[in-house]
């Protein structure tokens, strides 16, 4: 039996080989909207770039062999891809996700979804009591979870949630966003669908916006493929080429930014100014146990909070390593503010049942020398 390569080695050489033409190493950028026939009946297996394009298909096909998925397929945008997602489902079907989700993905949810009626039933979904519990109160026909959460960093059982929806005829799909394959492959644990903000540690370098979606098995693939056809959120040829090269270097990527961010977190925790630390590396993490079980890694997001809000702005002002922006999982540092950037469009009375505070502070940790971002923080603190 052929031995299974390490996903450094299929990653490091994604696209290497598809060019037996020329032969070329680097994955050619195929910017064409469409291709000739050679006559009538006869195709080159490209049509048109909407349908299939050559650089973006190279991108796809070393996801899904990154993910074990039966195929992968790239979007606009991380949202589009979840859009792609729900189209799975019927006016009427309702589906449990996480309560503390980005921002985003709540307002395609509540004001895109609902309107098409879709419903959406919001649970904490680390904790599996409450979502089987809403699972028999509703009848969802999907769970939708993150996993760790953005940005309270919550971590769920996939492999229970996915057990409830085996039980309810119901899809598992999982926001593996934050942990990227290298560190967790919820297929393997029984999801139907994995999607991704490749904008995000697939990508890695701040410089594309992107999303994907990997199936677990044809007849899934087959929905998937046809409404990414459809509908037309698909990513270009050279974003798709953006992507690619940015995924050879994820595993060297991940490990870097989660030694720092082990490092960071466990500096924030002796900080007299600093509480409620929440990274899944930490020893005493509520999460720690299942990511060690399920995973290969605890992801670089670090969330904290400050003992007064006041000082805020100040930190975000003065930070000189840390860039105060949205986004995260590139290579430079992030600090970002959810409660006005990434969760604005929830109401305050959610944000605080959540605890997604003035105080509440959202770290990306890059690839930085981690003494440099301990002493910036140092400074602002």
């Amino acid at each position: 039996m052929e031995r299974k390569q390490a996903i450094e080695t299929r990653l490091a050489q994604a696209g290497s080989r598809w060019d037996q033409h020329t032969g070329a190493v680097s994955m050619p950028i195929y910017q064409s909207a469409t291709f000739a026939h050679p006559e009538l009946g006869k195709s080159t297996g490209f049509d048109y770039s909407r349908t299939a394009n050559p650089t973006r298909l190279a991108m796809e096909h070393a996801l899904a062999a990154a993910e074990g998925g039966d195929q992968a397929y790239a979007f606009s945008s991380g949202l589009a891809a979840v859009d792609c997602a729900l189209r799975l489902l019927n006016s009427g079907d309702h589906v449990i996700v996480t309560e503390d989700l980005y921002g985003g993905t709540f307002r395609l949810f509540e004001q895109a979804a609902k309107p098409f009626g879709i419903q959406p039933v919001f649970v904490d979904t680390s904790q599996i009591d409450a979502v089987q519990t809403a699972m028999q109160s509703t009848g969802a026909r999907a769970i939708f979870v993150e996993s760790p959460t953005n940005p309270l960093l919550k971590v769920a059982d996939l492999s229970a949630l996915a057990e409830i929806c085996r039980k309810q005829d119901a899809l598992l799909m999982v926001d593996n966003t934050f942990l990227t394959p290298y560190c967790q492959q919820p297929l393997n644990f029984g999801a139907d669908l994995t999607i991704y903000s490749a904008t995000k540690y697939l990508a890695g370098h701040n410089d594309v916006v992107a999303g994907a979606i990997v199936t677990a098995r044809p007849e899934l693939s087959e929905r998937v493929g046809f409404f990414q056809n459809a509908v037309g959120a698909i990513l270009g040829p050279m974003d798709s080429w953006l992507t690619l090269r940015g995924m050879k270097t994820l595993p060297l990527r991940m490990r870097q930014q989660q030694e720092n961010a082990l490092r960071v977190a466990d500096w924030l925790c002796g900080h007299p100014r600093v509480t409620n630390v929440r990274y899944p590396g930490l020893k005493d993490a509520p999460g720690r146990a299942l990511l060690e079980r399920d995973g290969a890694g605890f992801g670089a997001m670090i969330a904290f909070e400050v003992t007064d809000a006041a000082r805020v702005p100040h930190i975000l002002k003065e930070v000189r390593v840390f860039l105060f922006a949205e986004s995260l999982g590139g290579v430079e540092s992030l600090i970002t503010y959810p409660l006005v950037q990434t969760h604005a469009d929830m109401d305050a009375e959610l944000l605080a049942r959540l605890g997604i505070s003035d105080r509440l502070l959202r770290l990306s940790i890059g690839i930085e020398y981690v003494d440099d971002l301990i002493a910036d923080l140092e400074a602002v603190l």
